[in-house]
């Protein structure tokens, strides 16, 4: 913290703080340590980090970066043609386009099924390609240069539509992981 203090008092971008700081991490476990398990400080730091980064620092970076207005809507917002309308291409043109081109693909031959996969574990995969963010973002700005409403509405359809498409696919995936199907069961092309 203190060196993150000091680098952005001199004028140098404070992030440069964290990449000097991580060449001082070392990652090889501790000399003399015989242990199986023994993990190095790179690797525990790592560990440490994964979940507050994930689940709190980079949702808060990528809302403040992107500018998604949380207050401020009218009411109808929510319910708007532009925010359902981009929730919808997410959830459901996504979807239905990874998932039906997948399928196409195993069926003609162009691609095999990966092993031990199936269709349920295929579709919760498309699921998951709903969520869209930085391209769905850059659209919507390059869509409506000039309404910063229909922009809101469309980010926060952006928003609602990742997020019903990340959960869907986790709920999905988690229902079928392990329902291996044989493979004269999968996708026969």
């Amino acid at each position: 913290m203190i060196l993150w203090v000091f680098v952005l008092r001199s004028g140098i971008h404070a992030t440069l703080a964290g990449v000097m700081l991580a060449f001082t991490i070392p990652m090889e476990r501790t000399p003399g340590r015989s242990d199986a398990d023994c993990v190095s400080p790179l690797h525990r730091l790592e560990q440490l980090l994964h979940t507050p980064v994930g689940f709190l620092i980079v949702p808060i970076f990528g809302l403040t970066n992107a500018a998604v207005p949380v207050l401020g809507l009218p009411p109808g917002a929510m319910l708007a043609p532009v925010t359902v309308g981009t929730a919808a291409g997410l959830l459901i043109g996504k979807v239905v386009g990874v998932f039906g081109f997948s399928i196409l693909a195993v069926k003609t031959g162009l691609a095999d099924m990966p092993a031990h996969a199936n269709r349920l574990q295929l579709f919760g995969v498309a699921l998951l390609c709903g969520i869209g963010f930085t391209m769905s973002i850059f659209i919507t700005l390059l869509a409506f240069p000039t309404s910063p409403l229909l922009q809101a509405e469309a980010k926060i359809g952006v928003l609602g539509g990742s997020f019903i498409a990340g959960l869907l696919g986790f709920v999905m995936l988690r229902m079928v992981s392990g329902t291996e199907s044989p493979r004269h069961q999968d996708i026969a092309p």
